[in-house]
């Protein structure tokens, strides 16, 4: 085929176009899903007065309370952790070149997990009082979503430094995430066994991921991590793809493999620390979103994770949804769900894979 200067192939602008054509039915079904998840709950409200309340139309007190204070805040919360978790999995599949690459497999999660039982059992964060309806709240949240937060990133700083004093290879990082993450692990168990009942109740409560946690205060600082830390990762997207292609290639391009994978991996934690400390542990999304979606758009990171940055919003606002209407009136932890089908379709992820 013959070009002329700056011409495109025709196969590859339809190859691009199909990508983002992709990318705007994500964005259609997380508009279509936020309206549904506003209106879905104890107490139905109709889309027509969700999106009047959302546009600053006139509707009764009762409507602004539910839309504003309650449901609003919680399903952007469900929006914002799934894009950031998400995010956070696909580059660090990439930058790590490990399809098992994500936060949780590298103990990070297993930190904010002793961090959260440390603040209860220790710091005294864990105090609990349960009102006439038998609900428990923990008294003292920002506590232990401070020591939660400190744990995960002293975690991912140490995987980050160990990889450096060998030279930054996947093979160590993984491995001494594996072995932090079983550390802490027994450590959290050391700390439940001589844990009260109060306390106990207390450790287990907050590793139930829940977005309905979050304020609006609480929606800001994730947000602000998600918005600066997705800016960094799509303008390295370019680098992250020349990383897939191998490291001799991407330091014959000029890409500085050790700093790019060492700056990604922190960033990649303090995002997800950020989310985990203020919402709890929230399990699968990171893992699953960034295969389900590198099967219909590719593994080119400049598509990659946009798409996973949508698909994880979709996921999990669908998936908390979901979980508030299972058992309404209840409410059901978002983990309990995400965990229940991650699990099996990120086996058939990896069967199918095998297959091909």
């Amino acid at each position: 085929m013959h070009l002329h200067d700056g011409q495109i192939p025709e196969e590859y602008r339809k190859y691009i176009g199909r990508k983002f054509v992709f990318l705007l039915l994500l964005c259609v079904s997380l508009l279509i899903a936020l309206l549904f998840s506003i209106a879905s709950g104890a107490a139905h409200i109709s889309l027509t007065d969700v999106v009047s309340s959302l546009i600053g139309l006139e509707t009764t007190k009762k409507i602004e309370i539910i839309v504003w204070n309650i449901r609003l805040p919680q399903a952007l919360s469900a929006m914002v952790a799934g894009a950031g978790l998400a995010l956070s999995g696909a580059v660090m599949q990439s930058i790590l070149r490990n399809p098992l690459g994500s936060p949780f497999t590298l103990g990070i999660a297993h930190a904010a997990a002793f961090g959260a039982a440390l603040g209860v059992m220790v710091l005294g964060g864990g105090i609990m009082t349960s009102n006439s309806m038998g609900a428990v709240q923990i008294t003292n949240p920002y506590l232990t979503t401070i020591t939660a937060f400190f744990f995960s990133i002293t975690t991912a700083a140490v995987i980050v430094a160990i990889a450096r004093m060998r030279g930054t290879t996947p093979e160590v990082m993984v491995l001494t995430g594996v072995a932090l993450g079983s550390f802490f692990t027994a450590a959290t168990m050391l700390l439940q066994f001589f844990a009260n009942d109060v306390q106990l109740a207390a450790m287990v409560f907050w590793t139930f991921g829940d977005t309905a946690r979050a304020s609006w205060s609480e929606l800001a600082v994730m947000s602000i991590v998600v918005t600066i830390t997705g800016i960094y990762f799509f303008c390295n997207s370019w680098n992250y793809n020349a990383i897939d292609a191998g490291e001799e290639t991407a330091k014959g391009l000029g890409v500085r493999v050790e700093r790019v994978r060492a700056v990604g991996m922190l960033l990649a934690s303090v995002l997800t620390a950020t989310i985990i400390g203020f919402l709890g542990i929230i399990g699968f999304a990171g893992l699953v979103v960034p295969h389900m979606v590198r099967r219909v758009i590719g593994s080119d990171n400049r598509f990659l994770l946009p798409g996973s940055f949508i698909g994880g919003a979709l996921m999990l606002l669908i998936a908390d949804t979901v979980a508030r209407m299972m058992l309404a009136p209840h409410v059901l932890p978002v983990s309990v769900l995400t965990a229940f089908i991650g699990a099996p379709v990120f086996l058939i992820l990896i069967l199918r894979g095998g297959r091909k």
